[in-house]
């Protein structure tokens, strides 16, 4: 069946999350100094644990990793919507649509994979502490890492493929913030059953697959910290597991709202919403949870900011 009036070349139109009211420059303004203190806040913490040699652990190698992701992350959102906004432009060509899909996959996909790696990284911690260095060395680290990235990458090709390769000969108004794969594929006059069921396989391997290794992680590490007989490290080992799972509710919680219900259950504004919440708000939070309660992260800005200013002086 052939469509008429297809092309590859008409930019998409992102209806956007704000109007031009006051409310709304207000909003606007508040997303743009979230997503700077996200950036300076995850940069910060991604220097502090490459320079610091004390930091320099398979705990903090991997939390750099996830500082990494969500400097890329808010980064592949926020600046476009902002020069949309600003400009009073709404459009997005279609090789910018699909590197927005793309790296949104990846970085998510690889964040899902990259928490079930912190959680098992914890479980040796706690439930294994005298073969740590042999069950978490940095070989091991190192390919979880890799892994993380390439599942990401695989899962965000493959969908940012299919989804561009379809015809899109009706509306091209994406009633949403930036370019994401479900917004996108209910604007193609093709039949898209199909792919929207493989991209619910999708989600499923690449959400609760990770979710399962993070909930017997805890099972496991709850057990054994209920066990301890010292007070003390029982307050250490649910410091540490706190900050981690708070990270976990926050992103998991989220996405699973957006790619897991139903379609009868979804709506655009809700959707919206949440999508905002997980790509702008969730980044900032992560170097804020892992920081303010860790005494080596606080240790190591300690140094660096008595270095920096003995240094001048």
């Amino acid at each position: 069946m052939k469509y008429a009036n297809v092309t590859t070349e008409i930019n998409f139109i992102l209806l956007g999350l704000f109007n031009h009211t006051q409310t709304h420059l207000f909003l606007f303004s508040m997303v743009l100094m979230i997503f700077l203190t996200s950036v300076m806040g995850n940069a910060l913490l991604f220097m502090l644990i490459c320079k610091d040699p004390q930091l320099h652990m398979p705990m903090y190698f991997l939390l750099s990793q996830l500082s990494l992701m969500d400097v890329m992350l808010v980064s592949t959102i926020v600046p476009k919507m902002a020069a949309n906004y600003l400009m009073d432009t709404r459009s997005i060509s279609p090789a910018g649509c699909g590197t927005q899909i793309f790296l949104f996959l990846t970085l998510g996909g690889g964040e899902c994979f990259l928490l079930a790696a912190m959680a098992y990284d914890r479980y040796v911690a706690i439930c294994h502490p005298l073969h740590y260095p042999i069950l978490m060395n940095q070989k091991l680290c190192l390919h979880m890492t890799i892994g993380s990235w390439l599942l990401g990458g695989v899962d965000g090709l493959m969908q940012a493929g299919t989804t561009m390769s379809f015809s899109y000969c009706h509306s091209r108004e994406i009633n949403h913030f930036f370019c994401e794969a479900p917004s996108l594929v209910r604007l193609a006059c093709a039949d898209t059953t199909f792919f929207e069921l493989f991209m619910y396989v999708c989600c499923i391997l690449m959400l609760l697959i990770p979710l399962s290794l993070i909930l017997a992680s805890y099972s496991l590490i709850l057990a054994a910290v209920l066990n301890m007989r010292s007070t003390a490290a029982r307050k250490k080992a649910f410091a540490t597991c706190s900050s981690h799972l708070g990270v976990v509710g926050l992103f998991y919680g989220a996405i699973i709202f957006i790619y897991m219900r139903p379609k009868s259950y979804h709506s655009v504004a809700h959707d919206k919403v949440v999508s905002a919440f997980y790509t702008i708000f969730t980044p900032v939070l992560n170097p804020l949870i892992y920081s303010v309660r860790n005494k080596e992260i606080k240790g190591a800005l300690r140094k660096l900011l008595e270095k920096h200013f003995l240094g001048h002086q």
